[in-house]
């Protein structure tokens, strides 16, 4: 029999491994790019939290993870081109779909005309100290603010923008009080690194926040507290479990 028809291969050329070619194939992309995009545009939009890549992946498990990160990113370049209402922001570990933050004035008329109940000025305050200094207590908040915070910590807690994280060695055992994923979405931070200086956080608080207290207060240094002796430390019960941080859709700040 002749071999005329067979190709030769290549000089110099080594023969695939086994399984290589079958590697090759499972990489191969079985939608148009096109479709991925537009499925991960869609997931990104209905999620009723930021959806992280690993959830993307999770869903999209049959799509080589290159074709849909490709996507992501092809995405988040167009949304962030200028004259867009909407724009995809990397939020508390997730990705989101928002609207732009200078369209704020327009929506709010149509969503809520009435004025809105805001955090009261002490609230917002309080929360800066808490997010600043967290784990914090609120005999710390109330020694650096130097006003009194109790019911302000309940309103924090109810809204889901701090939550219990434990207790403090020391004596009395406070509790120690730090910030949610609630807050990095109401705030729209990516995570806690991205607190920005004290004094353009005092900006996004608002013109009546008192700049100069907070820097204050989140400069100076911890009051001195007593520390628990072995005898304390070993007879108290064990702490509760701290507060949940999670946040129901209907806490999450409407954008």
């Amino acid at each position: 029999m002749s071999d005329e028809n067979q190709e030769e291969p290549e000089p110099g050329a080594e023969p695939a491994p086994p399984g290589e070619a079958e590697a090759v194939a499972d990489e191969a992309p079985i939608l148009p790019q096109e479709e991925v995009r537009a499925i991960v545009e869609a997931l990104i939009f209905a999620a009723p939290q930021p959806i992280t890549p690993r959830q993307i992946g999770q869903v999209l498990n049959e799509v080589p993870s290159q074709a849909w990160r490709a996507a992501l990113e092809d995405l988040r370049r167009d949304y962030a081109l200028p004259g867009r209402g909407l724009q995809l922001v990397e939020i508390a570990g997730g990705f989101q779909i928002t609207t732009r933050p200078e369209y704020n004035d327009w929506l709010r008329a149509l969503l809520d005309p009435k004025s809105p109940t805001r955090l009261s000025i002490q609230a917002l305050e309080t929360l800066a100290v808490i997010a600043y200094k967290q784990p914090v207590t609120q005999p710390e908040v109330i020694e650096l603010r130097g006003v009194k915070s109790g019911g302000v910590v309940k309103t924090l807690l109810e809204k889901r923008l701090i939550r219990i994280v434990g207790r403090k060695e020391v004596v009395g055992r406070p509790m120690l009080y730090g910030t949610t994923k609630n807050f990095l979405l109401h705030f729209g931070l990516r995570d806690l690194s991205e607190l920005p200086e004290i004094e353009e956080f005092a900006e996004v608080l608002g013109e009546e926040v008192d700049v100069a207290g907070l820097k204050r207060a989140i400069e100076a240094p911890r009051p001195v507290e007593v520390p628990l002796s072995e005898e304390e430390a070993g007879g108290e019960p064990a702490d509760p479990e701290p507060v949940e941080d999670a946040a129901s859709p209907e806490d999450e700040p409407q954008t």
